[in-house]
């Protein structure tokens, strides 16, 4: 069990699970770098959790930007949505008559990807849910603003291992302030740390010859 003065960004898990060393460097480091993609998500996200969206639809209730946190995992954040379904086998809520399914929901933009880095994100979400609010979490979904269409996601026990394991690698790589080396890949043309990062220089480009090309570049402004 952690202490809350412990607890990771549950969101970091994401860019964890992209590139390790995006993590270190905007978790550790506390660099960061605006391009399109993180804006487009941020305006996404701010609709998401807009409080004045609040909605009750019968037996529906639904919850925006909910704090989570899991002191198993050593996490804390916030779930975009949280839905909350009339259900016989669900769990009671504090003010609220009869028994609610928990089912978070994460916004996104762009489209679903071939890998698992989103569904990541949204088991850790449930994993938060499922030990603040003693219950089973079996399912969720991701909302793709490109497509404007939700996926669901089965919380499985190797995506749940997955999140564990990323969470038990960050705490290390955090408490030792330690930022992995990287390797050049063509994901590392959308990250928006590529100039702090320099992956060049893991590209068959020698420190030397990477500072005279800067030299170079920056003489060509003048």
């Amino acid at each position: 069990m952690y202490n809350e003065e412990d607890f990771l960004q549950l969101s970091g898990i994401q860019h964890f699970a992209f590139c390790r060393r995006q993590w270190a460097l905007a978790y550790i480091e506390l660099q960061w770098q605006e391009n399109v993609r993180t804006v487009e998500g941020k305006l996404l996200h701010e609709k998401a959790h807009d409080v004045s969206l609040k909605e009750k639809r019968g037996d529906l209730i639904i919850s925006r930007a909910m704090p989570v946190h899991s002191r198993e995992l050593g996490i804390s954040g916030e779930c975009d949505i949280v839905e909350f379904h009339r259900s016989e086998q669900g769990i009671s809520l504090a003010g609220r008559d009869g028994f609610y399914e928990v089912i978070p929901v994460e916004y996104k933009r762009g489209k679903p990807k071939e890998t698992d880095i989103d569904a990541l994100q949204l088991t850790a979400q449930a994993i938060c849910l499922e030990e603040m609010l003693c219950c089973e979490i079996p399912c969720g979904y991701l909302y793709y603003g490109e497509i404007k269409h939700r996926e669901k996601i089965e919380f499985t026990p190797l995506l749940r291992e997955k999140v564990s394991a990323s969470f038990q690698e960050m705490h290390k790589y955090f408490e030792q302030r330690y930022t992995p080396k990287v390797k050049w890949s063509k994901s590392c043309n959308a990250c928006s740390l590529k100039d702090i990062c320099m992956p060049v220089l893991n590209k068959n480009l020698s420190v030397s010859r990477y500072i005279d090309q800067k030299i170079k570049e920056k003489d060509g402004d003048c």
